[in-house]
């Protein structure tokens, strides 16, 4: 009998703080010719990929990507975050919710065996106990980032329960990556410490000094997305989006570990309108179910994660002086 061939992957925001790591994640694990890249921007960053210009809140170029591309998964990036949002919550609203509700559209039309859809600690709120986030407990969000992701972990559970879709998500903390600049989250100042560490230049932190949030190295969360798309259906008895951590330090904290690398490296604190964004959620997040249904552990400790962006971000900025004397 011949053997069927597998149905290609969809990358939806595949430029993106995330989409960046995973496409190449999933480009070793499957191989090129299974995953389709995707964003809003006419180029993409995966040049031996196929790519596709791609606004997820226009429905029907979805359904064309996913019909003339053979697409059996979509993990779907695209989304305004938390900093962003606040400054423009129609935009945001409209880009987190249409974007999700057309893909899972798409899904249920074209019968898709899988879709990833990330949501974030910005669903819990001021009722969240701030120590130990249960996986199930009280949710009230203070951002149209964060509505929108807890009104997204919603609609996921009421497409899975109704119509029988697998439907996987996770609730990220603050991602930390050398591969794109800052994109507007409030925990992006993390990344913005260590890019001014390698470069040299001053930092001024936007939230205070003991301002406390739970963080993870990218590798840690494209490794966990992998892992909780790759795990038997029948092991996941969570409903809905799973909490996910790591680590959780303040920017104080942060700052230290990386003066004992870079010993003049200084910074200020002068905190903005992500400050109260950032008051609203959790110091530190309850991830055992995880821990227990899918085997999640991170690789990296906090130490390991300076040492190995510091060391990124040296070899990007050598690449960059190069370029400008050649």
């Amino acid at each position: 009998m011949k053997r069927q061939a597998m149905k290609k992957i969809l990358v939806i925001g595949a430029n993106g703080q995330i989409g960046t790591e995973l496409t190449t994640a999933l480009v070793k694990l499957h191989g090129a010719q299974q995953v389709v890249a995707s964003d809003i921007q006419a180029l993409g960053r995966h040049q031996e990929l196929a790519y596709e210009k791609l606004d997820v809140t226009d429905a029907k170029r979805l359904a064309e990507v996913v019909q003339q591309h053979d697409i059996g998964e979509i993990y779907h990036l695209a989304a305004a975050l938390s900093a962003k949002g606040e400054e423009h919550p129609e935009w945001a609203w409209n880009l987190n919710m249409t974007g999700l509700l057309n893909v899972l559209e798409v899904a249920r039309q074209a019968k898709l065996s899988k879709v990833f859809w990330p949501s974030s600690i910005a669903a819990f709120g001021p009722s969240t106990p701030r120590d130990n986030a249960p996986q199930v407990g009280a949710m009230d969000p203070k951002t149209v980032y964060g509505i929108s992701k807890l009104a997204g972990e919603h609609w996921c559970s009421w497409y899975a329960e109704k119509y029988g879709m697998d439907i996987r998500s996770l609730r990220y903390p603050g991602l930390i990556s050398y591969s794109a600049e800052p994109g507007g989250g409030t925990t992006d100042y993390a990344i913005q410490a260590l890019f001014s560490a390698a470069d040299g230049s001053a930092f001024t932190s936007f939230l205070g000094e003991e301002s406390t949030l739970p963080m993870m190295y990218m590798p840690d969360a494209v490794r966990a997305t992998i892992e909780l798309m790759s795990a038997p259906k029948e092991n996941l008895k969570t409903a809905g989006s799973y909490n996910l951590a790591a680590w959780s330090f303040s920017p104080r904290e942060l700052v230290c570990v990386i003066q004992q690398r870079v010993p003049a490296f200084q910074a200020a604190y002068k905190p903005d309108f992500r400050q109260a964004i950032a008051d609203a959620w959790p110091r530190s997040i309850d991830d055992s179910s995880a821990r227990a249904e899918w085997a999640w552990r991170p690789a990296y400790s906090l130490s390991e994660m300076v040492d190995d962006m510091l060391t990124h971000l040296a070899g990007r900025k050598s690449l960059s002086q190069e370029k400008q004397v050649a």
